[in-house]
């Protein structure tokens, strides 16, 4: 059997941008100023083009290191164990309220502390632009040095002697350090008080938020990294939510499916959505309706299944010229993502299920404004029935393969039946009576997916197809979880789709890229969801505590995981995956009924 690969990053974040650190101290992958923006430290896809933000040890053939997070927080430490001696570094992006307004500055801070010995580190810092192709120009002042031609300027600030970073001299680390690296607007105040103040205030306020959650006891600490690290996918400026911070991580090595993940998909918004909701937090929701709202507002007809971060509708696809991950056969490296041009109808009912609660939930009571604009819900209606019967991409987004999918239906009718909840909160009849009717018709669409012989919805009405979104028919309560037709759905699911380890396959027929290898995160949890709400609890704990043991060191999720040797592969970490990891744990606890510190 094969070594199993594991992404060895943690991940640090503030909702304005994100890095990633490799367990051995670099900054493997950061992009600025944006989620979506090129990268600055791209190691991860390219050694020699990526730059690199490092700190190593020196003089030691060899060294160990631990990584972890400080509890409750997305605070990242990495300890050092060479020869010479020990050392720590701490690394956050500053995220604290002040002033009654989030403070959330393009600043990555890196303390390096002194642990035992003498430890001889040295310090690396070359950022890079336009994808690797750009190196910036580089200026030593007086307590920082400058990097132009990126953009706008970036500067580290700096205890370290600056010779010692500008010719990557080791020397000994016999006191605390910092590095503090800005975008734009420079570091004009104190580098020491600054990087421990705003340490400690980052700290308090990722504690603080975590506080306010409402998770249960059910793997608590794996919900809390879950709901920590959905937070910082959350670009905070416009309320857009990414499927990952990542591009071009192959679903499995050598597929070429590699795919850039740094938008703001519908369908990965409502299920993040729904993930918040689970565990009492709503301004997220809010934050999304506003980017929606701008994103949509001149739309006539179709929504587009994802956007960028700013809501541009155009993201063109493209490949650069870089190694790609890991280093070997698994180019392409993509950037933009040319989904944005399918056709994937299964939107518009995402988007009336993820807003709701803002009309129907009186925690919401103050937002009249939202609850009396019905533009969003009456625009997504009239596209349910516009579309009611026509071939989409799916969910699975299939470049060559247009069908009437199961899944696409589903959200049919789960959207309608939202708009009836709406239209009742708000006595409208008109969106009622449009809503229900088009209830009716998305079960007869449902309902052609149903092969009566086998006694299971295929993936759509043209095929016979196993399709893992199907199992949720059964969660999202289409089909009643106590009837003897959700069960036999289920066990023909198992059946057909089940790997080892409790482990989905999204389905195993071929598609536009030939035979799928890997299995996809999020159907497994799907399953264990399906497991829990038609009463086989047994069952759904086991699974789920073995698909947890799919997680990095850090308890982060990839989006895919080899079922023949437990390796995660695809973007990095995976919203949906952390996603499904919360609703399923919600699920398993509601059905056993155990203690929740706010359930309801």
């Amino acid at each position: 059997m094969k070594q199993r690969h594991t992404y060895d990053y943690g991940v640090i974040g503030n909702c304005a941008y994100m890095a990633y650190v490799r367990k051995d101290g670099d900054i493997n992958w950061m992009c600025w100023p944006r989620f979506d923006s090129t990268f600055v430290f791209g190691g991860m896809l390219d050694p020699d083009k990526g730059g690199q933000l490092s700190i190593k040890p020196c003089c030691s053939k060899t060294f160990d290191t631990k990584q972890y997070y400080i509890e409750n927080t997305n605070v990242l430490v990495t300890e050092f164990e060479a020869e010479s001696g020990s050392y720590r570094v701490t690394d956050f992006a500053p995220r604290f309220e002040q002033y009654e307004r989030v403070y959330k500055p393009l600043m990555l801070i890196r303390k390096i502390e002194p642990i035992s010995g003498m430890p001889r580190i040295k310090v690396s810092c070359q950022p890079v632009g336009a994808y690797g192709k750009d190196r910036p120009s580089v200026y030593q002042g007086s307590s920082h040095i400058r990097y132009l031609g990126l953009g706008e300027p970036i500067r580290l600030a700096t205890n370290v002697s600056l010779s010692y970073v500008m010719d990557e001299d080791p020397f000994v680390l016999n006191e605390t350090k910092y590095l503090i690296l800005t975008y734009g607007v420079p570091l004009e105040a104190s580098i020491n008080y600054t990087a421990e103040s705003f340490l400690v205030k980052t700290i308090a306020y990722w504690q603080n938020w975590i506080k306010s959650t409402s998770i249960g006891y059910f793997y608590q600490a794996d919900i809390i990294r879950s709901a920590l690290l959905l937070k910082i996918k959350q670009f905070e400026d416009t309320g857009a939510i990414v499927a990952a911070g990542t591009t071009s991580l192959p679903e499995h090595p050598g597929s070429t499916r590699n795919w850039d993940y740094r938008y703001c998909w519908m369908r990965d918004s409502y299920y993040t959505l729904n993930a918040f909701n689970h565990v009492g937090h709503f301004e997220e929701l809010e934050r999304y309706f506003h980017y929606i709202e701008n994103t949509t507002i001149t739309e006539k007809e179709r929504f587009q299944p994802l956007y960028t971060i700013t809501g541009q509708k155009k993201i063109e696809e493209w490949i650069v010229d870089l190694e790609g991950y890991p280093v070997g056969d698994n180019k392409p490296v993509r950037i933009g993502n040319d989904a944005y041009t399918h056709i994937q109808n299964d939107v518009y009912g995402q988007v009336i299920v993820a807003l709701m609660p803002l009309y129907v939930d009186r925690r919401f009571h103050s937002n009249e404004r939202v609850k009396k604009g019905n533009r969003l819900i009456m625009h997504a209606l009239d596209m349910i029935s516009k579309t009611m019967d026509e071939a989409d991409a799916g969910l699975w987004e299939f470049r060559n393969r247009a069908q009437r999918h199961c899944y696409t239906f589903l959200f049919h009718w789960a959207g309608s039946c939202a708009a009836m909840r709406i239209a009742k909160a708000q006595k409208n009849e008109r969106m009622f009576r449009i809503a229900e009717g088009l209830r009716v018709q998305a079960e007869k669409q449902i309902e052609a997916c149903y092969r009566p012989e086998k006694g299971y919805y295929a993936q759509a009405i043209e095929n016979d197809d196993f399709d893992a979104s199907c199992l949720q028919l059964i969660t999202m309560h289409y089909l009643d979880p106590n009837s003897e037709k959700a069960k036999k759905h289920l066990r023909v699911m198992e059946e057909a789709l089940k790997a080892e380890n409790g482990l989905f396959y999204r389905y195993r027929h071929q598609d536009d890229f030939g035979e799928v290898r890997s299995t996809f995160l999020i159907c497994a949890f799907w399953y264990v969801e399906a497991l829990a709400a038609v009463g086989r609890i047994d069952d759904a704990k086991d699974v789920y505590e073995k698909l947890s043991g799919f997680s990095n060191h850090l308890g982060l999720l990839s989006e895919d995981v080899d079922p023949h040797n437990g390796s995660q592969w695809g973007n990095f970490p995976q919203a949906y995956s952390h996603v499904g990891q919360m609703n399923a744990a919600y699920r398993i606890a509601k059905k056993l009924d155990l203690p929740n510190f706010f359930l309801q």
